[in-house]
């Protein structure tokens, strides 16, 4: 049974619910994450390449993420966003935890194919929950925390991954109850998937609140309204969109080849290098993210409206820079400390683009509107960004160099055209609250 809408929820409860679904989105996030530091044992157990490595990586995942995000959104958009989201841990933590018996590359796709399909349930329901909890005033604020979820949730797979790769990555296997007989490096998989039941069941105490902006007794809107919305705002659409997907297109990149960077160009270990990413993406990303949403509230509160774009602007350019020298650097030590500042960029732009989706778009509409920000994001980062660097430094470079070259040209050209993207907007953006505004009335 669902608990009853709260009216006018108190100001520490709805900083609770933040609390509830940035826990959930940690714990996808290292769900989705944990895979970077296994390169090495599933190319060496299973036979396959760095570009099919890059699949597991990036492909399995997004494609159902990125296809069921909008019909959850539809549902979400007229039902309990609690429940469903509640549903979705429960899901992800499921396919995680078989991903542990996967014995074959295609299982181990398939298995991770599920865990897109629960973790579709999060970011729309999530984002058209916070911005009926929180007036605009304050949304930068509780997006950047929410927000927290990518990087602490990223951290704590490096680091746990770092910590326990190094020993399990041997031969042989060893028997689990339900499971069989499972590789020692699987046992990762097991780790971070079973605290995502706990989780789910901490999603049933959170209230639905009422929605702000539409009547709590009017019929949902069909799928034609939102896509006439979208139409008439296209430019603002387009330029969000594709400006933060071509952003997180580095990011993923980096996610997914970063270990094997510093592997192969340096000499160092998964094990250190799990340690060392996870604890800056836990430090320096966090407050990273939090920068970035105080920023956007900055520019809002000085009645720069089009703050989240700008946002995305300096972090773009932050990211131009950082990503370029760590690729190129001739030391470990060197690529580490400018790794510390990627840190900060990556993250920095997070919590202005979710609390862009959640102005842009009518309450009625939001949640579909924000599936629809993430099925652009998905399907251009998660899959272009692990296969573009696999393919680069496979085609066009060679050598134990080949990964940096191709981090550094991927990122060079993704995040020029996310800047000019993003400075395309700003105009559009603006135009877009002001008929928001209108279209509401």
């Amino acid at each position: 049974m669902d608990a009853p809408p709260q009216r006018e929820p108190s100001t520490g409860y709805a900083w609770y619910v933040v609390g509830v679904l940035t826990l959930a989105s940690i714990s996808g996030n290292v769900d989705q994450q944990v895979l970077s530091l296994l390169v090495r044992p599933i190319e060496r157990d299973f036979g396959i390449t760095d570009v099919q490595m890059s699949y597991l990586l990036g492909l399995a995942f997004a494609l159902f993420f990125a296809v069921l995000g909008l019909p959850i959104a539809r549902l979400a958009d007229r039902s309990n966003r609690r429940n469903i989201m509640a549903t979705g841990v429960g899901l992800w933590s499921v396919f995680t935890t078989l991903c542990a018996s996967a014995r074959t590359f295609g299982r181990l796709f398939a298995l991770r194919m599920g865990v897109g399909v629960g973790e579709a349930t999060l970011n729309a329901p999530g984002i058209s929950l916070l911005a009926d909890y929180f007036p605009r005033e304050r949304l930068g604020r509780a997006m950047g925390v929410y927000s927290l979820g990518i990087f602490l949730g990223s951290g704590v797979a490096y680091f746990l991954s770092g910590v326990v790769v190094g020993l399990l990555d041997v031969p042989g296997t060893r028997t689990v109850p339900l499971l069989g007989d499972i590789r020692p490096w699987q046992s990762v998989f097991l780790a971070v998937g079973l605290p995502g039941f706990l989780i789910a069941l901490l999603f049933l105490t959170v209230r639905e609140p009422v929605r702000r902006g539409t009547r709590v007794d009017a019929p949902p809107l069909p799928l034609r309204v939102l896509l006439r919305y979208v139409r008439d705002n296209r430019r603002t659409f387009a330029t969000h969109s594709f400006g933060f997907a071509m952003s997180g297109l580095v990011n993923f990149a980096l996610v997914a080849w970063l270990p094997t960077f510093f592997l192969r160009t340096y000499g160092m270990t998964e094990s250190a290098t799990g340690k060392a990413m996870g604890l800056m993406t836990m430090s320096i990303g966090v407050v990273g993210v939090l920068a970035g949403g105080w920023a956007a509230d900055w520019f809002v509160a000085r009645g720069q409206v089009d703050g989240p774009l700008r946002v995305g602007i300096i972090g773009a350019v932050g990211m131009l820079v950082s990503t370029t020298a760590l690729a190129l650097m001739p030391t470990a030590g060197l690529a580490l400390v400018w790794l510390g500042v990627v840190n900060f960029f990556a993250a920095f732009p997070w919590g202005a683009a979710s609390a862009a989706v959640a102005e842009i778009v009518p309450a009625p509409l939001r949640a579909q509107g924000a599936a629809l920000y993430f099925f652009v994001l998905s399907l251009v980062s998660r899959t272009v960004g692990p296969t573009a660097v696999a393919w680069c430094a496979e085609h066009v470079f060679s050598g134990r160099t080949a990964v940096g070259h191709a981090l550094a040209t991927v990122n060079v050209i993704s995040m020029s055209i996310a800047i000019a993207l993003f400075l395309a907007g700003l105009g559009s953006y603006r135009a877009t609250l002001a008929r928001r505004e209108r279209w509401t009335a």
